[in-house]
């Protein structure tokens, strides 16, 4: 139906045109047309109920529109950041929010039916060279995926926004100490069910693991990229990770019948402060 897609081809100039999955640079190359490749969704789907079929078309809908957006942001950002910005910037997003979508249609799915395993290897994307525009499988995609943990990296949700702490500057970087800072998502969630406790302090826990390695990967990016490259790279990327572990807390407390926390995802966003 919609889940693998390769988009469009765009033309990218030479700062990007040896650029592949893993964000390599093939310097040999002067100008090709780049189009991103995601593995198909929907052959690796069992028959899916009725009552769910109207939540799966939908997320399956959104699989499309992710990837479009992805390849208008491939197009718009040509000549942008170092040899990992399409890696960093397009591409790794890009994962996070299949993964999420992913994870919703096997939830939709399990509510009524066998859930669906292994669909997370389906989150990975690559780039490859060519005028394709088909909607098929994707043939330019990883074979194999690395299969999630409910993410990979977050902000604990008990977390005020000081974060590690240890993070070095920006791109830009004058020196000073900087960190990320995230709302807390612990305090707003309110009673959470018995049956559904373990569930949201892993996703919690999470959460605090995605901030972790953020701190990390903002220490040991000093000096990459130009002056939206932190924004790009880690604070995006961080905020899909966020949003849909947030989303599983949510799903995990309506699963049980009791009413969801309401504005959760108004504090996936994270910042960045110094000191």
């Amino acid at each position: 139906m919609i889940g693998g897609i390769t988009c469009a081809a765009v033309a990218v100039g030479a700062a990007m045109a040896g650029q592949d999955g893993s964000g390599a640079s093939d310097k040999a190359s002067t100008k090709a047309a780049s189009t991103i490749s995601c593995p198909e969704v929907t052959g690796s789907l069992p028959e899916i109920p009725a009552q769910a079929k109207a939540e799966v078309d939908r997320n399956l809908a959104l699989l499309r529109t992710q990837l479009d957006e992805a390849n208008k942001r491939l197009a718009s950002s040509v000549g942008q950041g170092g040899p990992n910005f399409v890696q960093n910037a397009i591409l790794g997003p890009l994962k996070d929010k299949r993964r999420s979508t992913l994870d919703r249609i096997a939830i939709s799915i399990g509510r009524h039916a066998g859930k669906p395993q292994g669909l997370d290897a389906l989150a990975e994307c690559s780039l490859g060279t060519g005028a394709g525009s088909g909607t098929g499988a994707g043939g330019s995609a990883p074979a194999t995926a690395a299969p999630s943990a409910p993410g990979s990296g977050g902000e604990g949700g008990a977390q005020d926004g000081s974060g590690a702490g240890s993070g070095a500057g920006t791109g830009a970087g004058s020196g000073s100490a900087q960190s990320i800072s995230c709302p807390d998502v612990a305090s707003k969630i309110g009673a959470v069910p018995a049956a559904a406790q373990a569930e949201v302090d892993r996703n919690i826990a999470l959460l605090q693991t995605q901030l972790d390695e953020a701190n990390k990967r903002l220490a040991s990016s000093v000096g990459q990229g130009g002056p939206n490259f932190v924004q790009n790279a880690i604070l995006g990327p961080l905020k899909d990770k966020r949003a849909s572990t947030i989303d599983r807390i949510r799903i995990s407390i309506s699963r049980q019948g009791a009413t969801a926390p309401s504005g959760l995802d108004a504090l996936a966003g994270c910042s960045l402060a110094s000191g």
